[in-house]
């Protein structure tokens, strides 16, 4: 025997117990180190409530309109975003607005760091404007309140802005993007394109298996239990109720994961979570009459797709009257609003793409694949991509034809075709859809439909019945002081409170903690006792998660079971037999304006120069590809800059793209064949024309296949040559040149 070999045991045993020591050392530090963060977790806490206005906004801020001092006060005011030394804004582009959710956080989540939605917007020369709120709500203040007072502070941004190439680009997220939808169908002249991100629409859609919450209103018996709670609170709902239904869908993450990735990276997470936590746990209050509006009327109701919100002086909220593009960002990683409830109120409106066009809207959607709810609107990497592109593609947005498109994104790379021509380092393209892509998602079925419609219709019995039997007693009960004490006694609240400096406890934590840095020993990466831990922590994830799958599994059986008997559907008055729609027909006043403009177009096919001849064979050849690349739309701009006399605004072009569009949908032979009385005698011109077009046409890759066809059927049209016509061997191409 060697005397390596002989040696090897204890020789082990000895690395076995340094090892030991080395980690109980670093475990030591980590948890003094973990328990000091969590002190300044709360005393971060006690200092950003104390604030009037706290917030987490990354930006300098300058106040334009206080919500408070309006005709009718709301808690919610409108900020100039001042933007950084090194952003340059050209004042003349349309400007941004997010519109922070109220959704029992503080406000700021839209500009929480550089690569924000605030961040990439004024990165592409936007002026930036944010619409917050302060954390307690006015007396008397409702949602229709608010959303009045979001129509002033529009106006103001565009009264500020009488150079914009267009109307206001609006963001809303999560529960904002349902306010920003009621408000542009209210004041659709308002506004320019609208981004929902994370946003609620189509409260009951979802497929079985997955995205239980929507069944929580159901389990829990209605709204009844909303106006308790709001009860108790004096006529305040806590806010701090909304963030724990959030944490309560995933509980291996607000138990054990978010702790302990700062305690196991103690030395390079503390900033980034305690950054987290100032916006997590700054909740706000909302009015009785506010969250009683959203849950009756929204998640429990499905009414704002169906029509059936009425505003105070009668005015119905149809989503069918917005204007503007509408841009849809949700995630198949979002358990609060996966992409059914946040796409399928498209299929509550429209029966088909044509229903789409008919209304003339514009609707873009992106699915990503996987980051969660508040990744949509927080991370940095969905900011420098998917918020990026649609910052700096918004004009491409504004004009597109009228349709269903998804936005895909491709990076760029060596063999990308025109890549100077594409702004980021992405290439953004809008693809035509159909509501059959968007049904292929999944959804409900017709069971499905009557188990909600028996859930809502039992809501508004035990309402009903709260609100006559029981509400008058809880209100003579409940003092301001009373339900103040209840709030400060929230168990969100309370975990802060409790390791905050008022703690005497953690004046030693703070103290061991100064000592621990001072002498920082980190455990190696290969101990193994550190490998135990992290297979520990795995194995603690796994039981949540087990846990958290069984109680979802157990929740959707019985809402199925108890709302789909046929008993308890009949008794509420929901005919067990039937098979609801809330698809919403066309109204008669809306189909004779339709006609009426159908013949206005059909009219106008033979009327123009050779600018509508030009813009209707793009049309005509693009269709073909079935989508619209922003190196096309950039190539035109060139093609716009190099022409020097007087160019159409942007809502100029609008309207011009949105013409030839629907004259080619409507008779495209008659269309086409109208083309040549469109353009002048100078073959130069033609030529020109066409030579423009070809290069907007091959800026997103060479011109093949049935837009080849195409392109030639539009030259002899134009009575050019296909292949001699080229941008360097003609004269400008002049826009406002006329037939004679």
């Amino acid at each position: 025997m060697s005397i390596d070999n002989a040696t090897a045991p204890g020789s082990s045993m000895s690395g076995l117990v340094a090892s030991a020591v080395e980690y109980m050392v670093d475990a030591g530090q980590r948890s003094v180190l973990f328990l000091d963060v969590m002190r300044r977790r709360g005393d971060q806490y006690r200092e950003h409530i104390a604030q009037t206005a706290p917030h987490v906004l990354q930006y300098a801020a300058e106040l334009i309109i206080d919500g408070r001092k309006l005709d009718e006060p709301v808690n919610y005011a409108l900020v100039r975003i001042i933007p950084p030394k090194d952003v340059e804004i050209d004042p003349n582009r349309r400007p941004f607005i997010v519109v922070d959710p109220r959704a029992g956080h503080g406000p700021g989540i839209g500009g929480f760091k550089a690569d924000s939605e605030i961040g990439v917007a004024m990165k592409a020369g936007h002026p930036c404007y944010f619409i917050g709120f302060l954390p307690e709500p006015m007396p008397g203040q409702t949602i229709e309140r608010i959303a009045r007072a979001e129509a002033v502070f529009i106006e103001k941004v565009i009264s500020r802005h009488p150079q914009a190439d267009g109307k206001p680009c609006v963001i809303g997220n999560c529960q904002a993007g349902w306010a920003v939808m009621i408000l542009a169908s209210l004041r659709p002249e308002l506004f320019g394109p609208v981004i929902v991100a994370g946003a609620p629409l189509a409260y009951w859609a979802g497929v079985h298996g997955q995205y239980p919450m929507r069944y929580s209103g159901g389990l829990l018996g209605g709204s009844w239990l909303t106006a308790l709670t709001s009860d108790l609170g004096a006529g305040k709902f806590d806010g701090a109720w909304l963030v724990q239904n959030f944490e309560n869908q995933n509980p291996s993450n607000t138990l054990w994961t978010k702790q302990y990735n700062v305690y196991s990276k103690v030395d390079t997470e503390a900033n980034r979570y305690l950054e987290f936590e100032r916006w997590w746990g700054g909740h706000v209050n909302l009015n009785a009459e506010e969250i009683q509006f959203i849950v009756d009327e929204l998640f429990v109701g499905n009414n704002l797709a169906a029509g059936r919100i009425k505003t105070s002086d009668g005015q119905t909220v149809d989503l069918r009257n917005i204007r503007s593009p509408i841009v849809v960002f949700c995630s198949k990683g979002d358990n609060i609003t996966p992409p059914q409830q946040a796409l399928d109120w498209i299929l509550d409106l429209y029966a088909d793409v044509d229903e789409i066009r008919a209304y003339g809207q514009t609707i873009v959607y992106t699915v990503h694949e996987s980051v969660g709810h508040l990744g949509i609107f927080v991370s940095g990497g969905v900011a420098k991509k998917e918020h990026a592109e649609f910052s700096s593609n918004i004009d491409l947005i504004d004009v597109l034809p009228p349709g269903l498109y998804e936005a895909t994104f491709e990076a760029k790379d060596a063999d990308t075709t025109n890549a100077d021509l594409a702004t980021g380092q992405w290439v953004m393209r809008c693809e035509a859809r159909t509501l059959d892509d968007i049904r292929a998602m999944g959804g409900n079925s017709p069971e499905d439909e009557r188990r909600f419609a028996a859930a809502k219709r039992v809501s508004e019995i035990n309402l009903a019945a709260y609100q006559k039997f029981v509400q008058p007693w809880i209100k003579g009960l409940v003092t301001p002081q009373m339900a103040e004490s209840m709030r400060n006694l929230h168990p969100l609240r309370m975990q802060y409170e409790v390791f905050s400096g008022e703690n005497p406890f953690m004046s030693t934590v703070k103290s061991l903690a100064e000592q621990a840095s001072e002498n920082r020993k980190p455990v190696s990466a290969d101990n193994p006792f550190l490998a135990f831990q992290e297979q520990f922590s795995k194995q603690i994830v796994h039981a949540l998660d087990s846990w958290r799958d069984t109680q979802e599994a157990l929740s959707e059986t019985i809402f199925l079971n108890v709302y789909g008997s046929p008993a308890v559907q009949a008794a509420v008055g929901i005919d067990p037999q039937s098979v609801p729609s809330r698809r919403r027909e066309m109204s008669a006043e809306h189909r004779a304006m339709l006609e009426k403009r159908i013949a206005e177009l059909k009219s106008g096919i033979g009327e123009g120069g050779l600018r509508e001849a030009a813009i209707r064979s793009l049309l005509y050849i693009g269709s073909a590809r079935g989508m619209v690349d922003e190196r096309s739309i950039e190539a035109l701009r060139e093609v716009r800059r190099e022409y020097s006399g007087q160019r159409l605004t942007l809502p100029e072009f609008k309207m011009l793209v949105r013409e030839q569009f629907f004259m080619l949908l409507l008779d495209q032979e008659g269309a086409l064949a109208a083309i040549p009385k469109l353009l002048p005698e100078d073959v130069n011109q033609r030529r020109a024309a066409f030579a423009a077009m070809r290069q907007v046409l091959s800026a997103s890759g060479e011109i093949t296949g049935e837009r080849a066809s195409r392109l030639q059927r539009v030259a002899a049209l134009f009575g050019v040559d296909a292949g001699e016509a080229r941008a360097s061997n003609v004269a400008p191409f002049d826009p406002k040149a006329k037939a004679s």
